[in-house]
């Protein structure tokens, strides 16, 4: 068998491998393999593509992995949905206490009521969202 088809198998096992895993190592392995199948490919003796191979794997690992990494810990640590509003401003619309009212947060009305139930919240107030509880929002203003 033709050793660039090797390496070519090897690196799509390798990356496969790597949806199991998800810690960067077999993807880099995989593509190292990769270029050890197009330096095959182009006629290169086995002991050259398995020094290809070492040296793409290496390089890969110790320098590429690190960066993207970071990147997805970063991506990660991005708040979405309602874990993104907890901490905004919003601007109350209808009275706010502890039961009942609305504010509005990023152009949407929603319905509130106040984090600590001894405050009545006045129209045009400027609150901070503390928490959202199902589709209420618990607001909080600066005494």
């Amino acid at each position: 068998m033709n050793p660039a088809l090797l390496w070519l198998i090897a690196g799509v096992v390798l990356v496969v491998a790597e949806v199991l895993s998800g810690e960067f190592v077999l993807v880099m392995l995989g593509v190292a393999a990769f270029g050890a199948a197009g330096a095959s490919a182009l006629g290169v003796p086995l002991p050259l593509d398995a020094a290809v191979f070492a040296a793409l794997g290496l390089g890969l690992i110790f320098l590429a992995r690190p960066a993207l990494k970071r990147r997805v810990q970063i991506q990660r640590e991005l708040k979405t949905n309602v874990d993104a509003l907890v901490g905004k401003t919003a601007i109350v619309e209808s009275t706010v206490d502890a039961h009942q009212g609305q504010v509005r947060m990023d152009g949407e009305l929603w319905s509130a009521r106040a984090f600590d139930e001894t405050q009545v919240l006045q129209v045009g107030e400027t609150v901070t969202v503390m928490e959202i509880s199902g589709a209420t929002a618990v607001v909080w203003a600066e005494p």
